[in-house]
């Protein structure tokens, strides 16, 4: 038997002896009086307090005991006098592990040390963990683990905790930017019988009852274009989309959107609603606008200023300071081998936008660390998107580039709807199919002119958190599925 299965053999020992003495720690109730962070902000010397949460350490000391009992707020200490709660019940503590959940009644008082504590007067078993904490409890390591068990990982990392406590505090104050500017959230459809509003690979499924395939939506768009027909001028949804393609760094299959949409606005208005709204929601939970992040020995290695106004520049300059002056004269050959010359990888099957794509993504938007609003993109990238009067071979977009990546495209939405179904059919090359003839019937019956702007959650959090990889900020990332052992008996 292993060291870990000892373990668990012990504490169903533990259990049993409870269960013995007539206790079943699963049956028992506790109300707190407050959580362990609000009792010490509120101390006061032999004031009553009702707390409950994880046993974190334990320290035996014959006639009286130590503990550490830590909630999602924190952590306090508990002191036990076996004077005080009497021999039975403090025998009790002989049955008690890391990772057990106990409730404690108890008067406040200041160790000797100075350290806030509660002196108990009386304690429940709420659960009994039948298997140990991580080996090392303050800080799990292992990366492989902190992924496909995150709940070990909360337990284990108090920063962890952090992050995922600010990513909903982001998420929050998102939704209450946004209604404070009078947009209605809404939902729309996961499932879709076909993927529109981006170019991407979606998942399929089998609908049994209709007897007929559906799809994980890859955007959010199409559908909430739709209540712009329908008269709702200003939306948002804030939701998963799914893309059945590569999981990296910056990539993972089912991910966490927002979309938002408002009628008789276009990509300018766009610029102003995220750049303010990034920048209140930095300010609101991180209390600034210079964002750090830091190496795994937490030095400094970056500092990203968000401090508005945020510039513009044409997707073209950038190109052109990049990959040479002379690139839009080039021939389509010409571009293919000096992109090829500069480390931009390059497919066979790409056309002609997509070698010119290739150079932006690979050599220019990881350097663009402070933000920036790259505008005017080609049109066969963007086939939603108004053409620019200016130069009707680009569109009236934005990316929104930070910390190296693009966090929130947007444009002028297309509202002529046989300009639109000839972009759709190029896209499609010809396939049919592939068109959504009910989101264009619908832009048939008129669509006033929009902005439009998605906004990558997931990257946001990155962003905002110092978090270089976009597991750090999914609590649960996919991951290829493990060939669990047998559980012991």
């Amino acid at each position: 038997m292993d060291e870990t299965n000892a373990l668990i053999e012990q504490r169903k020992a533990k259990l049993k002896a409870l269960t013995e003495r007539g206790l079943n720690p699963f049956a028992q109730r506790f109300t707190p009086s407050e959580t362990c962070a609000q009792a010490r902000a509120a101390y006061a010397e032999g004031r009553e307090v009702a707390l409950a949460g994880r046993i974190t350490a334990h320290r035996d000391m014959g006639k009286s005991q130590f503990m550490d009992l830590k909630d999602q707020s924190g952590r306090i200490q508990i002191y036990a006098q076996k004077q005080v709660l009497g021999d039975e019940t403090y025998e009790l503590f002989k049955h008690l592990d890391l990772g057990d959940f106990i409730g404690v009644n108890g008067t406040m008082f200041t160790t000797r040390a100075g350290e806030i504590s509660v002196r108990i007067n009386s304690f429940t078993i709420l659960t009994k963990s039948l298997r140990p904490p991580p080996a090392k409890w303050h800080g799990l390591e292992d990366t492989e683990i902190r992924y496909r068990q995150r709940y070990l990982d909360l337990l284990a990392n108090d920063d962890v905790c952090q992050v995922f406590l600010k990513r909903s505090a982001i998420v929050r104050e998102i939704r209450q930017f946004l209604h404070g500017r009078d947009f209605l959230e809404v939902e729309t459809p996961m499932m879709q019988a076909i993927p529109g509003g981006a170019a991407a690979q979606p998942f399929v499924t089998h609908h049994k009852a209709l007897g007929c395939d559906f799809y994980l939506r890859i955007a959010l768009e199409l559908y909430l274009k739709r209540l712009l027909v329908g008269g709702f001028e200003r939306v948002f949804e804030l939701g998963r989309n799914f893309r059945n393609e590569g999981i990296s760094r910056k990539h993972n299959p089912e991910f966490t959107m927002l979309e938002v949409y408002q009628a008789y606005g276009d990509y300018e208005t766009m610029m102003e609603l995220v750049q303010s709204l990034v920048c209140h929601v930095a300010q609101t939970v991180l209390g600034t606008l210079f964002i750090e992040h830091r190496n795994a020995e937490g030095q400094v290695t970056r500092t990203i200023d968000l401090t508005p106004p945020w510039p513009r520049v044409r997707y073209k300059e950038l190109i052109r300071e990049r990959a040479g002056a002379d690139w839009f004269a080039l021939s389509p050959d010409e571009r293919r081998q000096r992109a090829t010359g500069l480390g931009a990888e390059i497919a066979k099957e790409y056309e002609d936008f997509e070698v010119t794509q290739a150079v932006f993504e690979k050599l220019i938007e990881p350097t663009l660390i402070n933000p920036m609003f790259v505008t005017h993109a080609p049109k066969q990238l963007i086939p939603l998107a108004k053409l620019s009067s200016d130069d009707p071979d680009t569109v009236e977009v934005f990316e929104c580039c930070i910390n190296g990546q693009e966090i929130a495209p947007a444009y002028s939405e297309q509202n002529d709807p046989v300009e639109q179904r000839e972009r759709l059919e190029h896209q499609a090359g010809g396939e049919q199919q592939k068109l959504d003839e009910d989101f264009l019937v619908a832009l048939e019956h008129g669509m006033p002119p929009a902005g439009g702007m998605g906004l990558g959650i997931d990257r946001l959090c990155m962003l905002l958190l110092g978090q270089e990889s976009i597991r750090d900020v999914i609590l649960f990332p996919q991951l290829r599925p493990q060939l669990q052992p047998p559980a012991p008996r």
